[in-house]
């Protein structure tokens, strides 16, 4: 009788994976293509983006793929030294299992069981990291260290029960793997410290009818608004001073009311176009309206001679006036006025707003040397501890809400463009030099009573006698057209 086939023998190099440390890293990197494929879905089937989706399914989840592949030709590796050394009985990393061997058994049942729970583990912690992701604290505090200005400047908004990711990711494939790379490349670079300081605005950034209309309706017809500043003088007494004004915000659409105001600028009857010869929008020479029956009318600073061809023409939206809505920085006068209002500064303290004031905007490289420099300077200014101490604790407490210089952030960094008095927002426009090519119109910039009216100002008694026609702003003597409030408001000490 033929001789019975000799029983066949693993391949040799199939047989250098048959150890512990190989079969390990098998497991590894197949959890890392588990985690990676479910990160996937659950980002697919959510009801909005994860921009930091890209960093665990596309760094994290490949990097422990490559290190269980890594693993398991280590093993691999081991195990050929060790066979070509002549040793395989005395092998640690040999896999030799004998399913009759109730100890074999065990073991092998061991390892099952290990892999499967780290299986679900790893799925638990993927879906729970992904979650964790899209949180606030996270994108303001663990990632975006870069952004801690936005993030501590967001806390105090009107939109801080909203989440990040509602208005920085948009729908759509593009938008999907646009936010996973950009993910992955903040996390690049603050790695390696080498952000921007201060970071910079995007210019590709999604459009304000994409973020802002899925909260706000446009067309809503809002009409007056009253509105109240308290404001107090940088003098001894700090002086109060408050401005009542009915603010014309008015709406675009006349089903909803009358077409006029601030809001007569939203897309809705009209269309408004411009063109900045700055990144930060602060210099617009040139405007286009086009009107409900698609009739254009062109407005250009006389100074601008420009060809047009080299600029883009860009749309006005709601973030070309409302540029700060969610990350606000204060400028020391409001920060300072606000602390006076609500009672956190004493009024009655002399010079306390300008002493206060002064020691704020002082050059400091560290937020440590800034609270230092601050509390000597308002100790040396008011010599009694427990009144100093009071001032000290609320002007540092201003600082850290309002001034970062480890990524030389403050009021001055990003124009807040709403109303016109820190930064030149209205007026980029209505400065009364934009006109047409006949010169025969210009953007209307005849008074201060087209988009607000001064009802009361000033303090005590003076703010009872209200003016119905509207009063002319008593500090200004000028014609509206040849002053700006930037010439002497700077956010910080008024000029001389």
């Amino acid at each position: 009788m033929p001789e019975a086939p000799a029983p066949a023998q693993p391949r040799p190099f199939r047989r250098n994976f048959r150890n512990w440390l190989s079969w390990s890293g098998m497991v590894l990197a197949a959890s890392a293509l588990f985690a990676f494929c479910l990160l996937f879905a659950i980002d697919l089937i959510a009801s909005h983006g994860n921009p930091y989706i890209g960093i665990l399914a596309y760094l994290i989840a490949p990097l422990f793929f490559l290190l269980g592949i890594f693993l398991t030709f280590l093993g691999a590796i081991i195990r050929w030294r060790t066979r070509r050394r002549a040793v395989e009985a005395a092998e640690p990393l040999a896999i030799k299992i004998d399913l009759s061997r109730a100890r074999d058994r065990r073991i092998l049942a061991l390892f099952g069981f290990a892999s499967m729970a780290f299986l679900f583990v790893t799925a638990l912690g993927s879906y729970e990291t992904y979650q964790y992701t899209e949180s606030v604290g996270f994108c303001g505090k663990t990632c975006h260290l870069p952004m801690t200005p936005q993030f501590v400047a967001y806390q105090h908004t009107a939109h801080a029960s909203v989440e990040c990711v509602a208005c920085h990711v948009g729908p759509g494939a593009a938008a999907y793997f646009k936010t996973k790379l950009n993910g992955v490349k903040q996390l690049y670079h603050t790695v390696r410290n080498d952000f921007d300081r201060p970071i910079h605005l995007p210019t590709d950034m999604r459009p304000a009818q994409a973020i802002c209309e899925q909260c706000h309706w446009p067309k809503k017809y809002v009409g007056n608004v009253d509105r109240t500043f308290q404001h107090y003088l940088s003098d001894e007494k700090n002086t109060p001073f408050a401005v009542r004004l009915l603010l014309n915000v008015g709406g675009g659409d006349p089903s909803n009311g009358p077409v006029g105001g601030i809001h007569w600028h939203m897309n809705i009857a009209n269309k408004i176009e411009y063109i900045a010869t700055d990144g930060q929008l602060l210099k617009i020479p040139w405007v286009r309206m086009t009107n409900a029956q698609g009739g254009t009318t062109e407005y250009r600073d006389p100074d601008f001679k420009d060809d047009l061809s080299k600029y883009q023409i860009q749309q006005m939206t709601c973030l070309d006036c409302h540029s700060r809505p969610a990350h606000k920085v204060h400028t020391p006068n409001d920060a300072v006025d606000l602390a006076l209002t609500t009672g956190r500064l004493d009024p009655n303290t002399p010079w306390v707003k300008s002493k206060v004031i002064a020691a704020l905007v002082k050059p400091y490289s560290t937020k440590g040397e800034a609270e230092q420099g601050i509390a000597n300077d308002l100790r040396a200014a008011y010599p009694d501890p427990a009144q100093a101490n009071t001032i000290i604790t609320v002007a540092q407490t201003i600082y850290r809400e309002n001034f970062f210089p480890e990524v030389k952030v403050d009021w001055r960094t990003y124009p807040d463009f709403v109303g016109h008095k820190n930064w030149n927002g209205c007026f980029r426009c209505h400065d009364g030099k934009h006109v047409t090519a006949d010169g025969n119109r210009s953007i209307k910039a005849s008074d201060c009573k087209s988009c607000h009216l001064i009802v009361a100002q000033g303090s005590g008694e003076a703010l009872q006698q209200i003016n119905a026609k509207g009063y002319d702003f008593m500090h200004i003597d000028a014609p509206y057209a040849e002053f700006s409030c930037t010439d002497c408001h700077t956010g910080g000490v008024q000029k001389e």
